[in-house]
């Protein structure tokens, strides 16, 4: 008598990955994963950026000195510019939304709803709010949905009205002061101007009037990231651009100083969690 088989372990979850463009929209793109297990270098954005946790824990590090681990209907907002990651708890996978806002639209329409201006220092904020989430992700599915463009933004620019008006958890992220700051402005422009080009951190000591090790230390407390990696996100910030635009993997690979087309690729995968190819379809 043959023995009954063992049963088949559940398949794993597929991995879904999702964006949404729309040329009626320019300021806003909207992304979502479910089952993902993809992890992200730190880097920034040039867009304020909202995240939704929709399934499973993550770890968000950018806002102090500890991680903070976040659970299922936390939203995380991230202003522009600012040094931050989240990846899902040691091996597990989450599902996440992540919209993204153009920085100097949203800084418009905080001036016309007398909201405040989007500051320098504005802190990382994290929120725990059931109803908010549910009003978060039915914008979501909105710009998703074929509703026409119109209400989109309607629901949109009402989101970001009651988003700002509310209460929420803010953490501080230290910063350099304002002398140190204007002191690295001259590397900021030099990495600035040449993207792709090796530049030594001697020179950029030189032009910042430090020693390489001053550099290092306050180019880190100014964005988080010592000069090569912020060079490197820099690139992949510019790479999204040339993607959307329509240039060629290549020709990005290339004009951005890649050393080939699979080096562009492991980097953009490391810095998006996604691949070129996948971000731009």
């Amino acid at each position: 008598m043959p023995y009954p088989s063992e049963p088949s372990p559940p398949p794993a979850a597929t991995t879904l990955e999702e964006f949404w463009r729309d040329p009626a929209l320019p300021q806003v793109e909207s992304r979502r994963a479910c089952h993902s297990r993809a992890c992200y270098k730190p880097h920034s954005h040039p867009t304020f950026s909202i995240g939704a946790v929709d399934e499973g824990r993550s770890l968000f590090s950018g806002a102090g000195d500890q991680p903070v681990a976040l659970h299922p209907g936390m939203l995380v907002l991230v202003p522009a510019e600012r040094v931050h990651s989240c990846n899902p708890a040691s091996g597990t996978a989450w599902s996440y939304q992540m919209l993204h806002l153009d920085a100097a639209w949203l800084h418009a329409l905080r001036h016309e709803s007398a909201l405040g201006s989007v500051a320098a220092d504005e802190p990382v904020r994290i929120v725990d709010e059931p109803a908010l989430y549910a009003r978060f992700c039915q914008l979501n599915a909105l710009l998703f949905s074929d509703a026409a463009a119109v209400d989109k933004e309607a629901a949109l620019i009402e989101f970001i009205g009651d988003c700002d008006a509310r209460p929420a958890r803010g953490i501080e992220v230290p910063g350099p002061d304002a002398a140190q700051a204007e002191r690295l402005q001259p590397a900021f422009e030099r990495l600035q101007r040449s993207p792709a080009a090796d530049v030594p951190l001697h020179e950029l000591a030189q032009l910042s009037e430090m020693s390489r090790y001053q550099l290092i230390r306050t180019f880190r407390a100014a964005t988080g990231m010592t000069p090569h990696a912020w060079q490197l996100n820099l690139c992949i910030n510019l790479a999204k651009e040339q993607l959307l635009a329509g240039a060629s993997l290549a020709d990005v690979a290339y004009g951005l100083g890649f050393a080939d087309q699979a080096h562009f690729q492991r980097v953009f995968k490391a810095y998006t969690g996604i691949t070129p190819g996948r971000f731009r379809v």
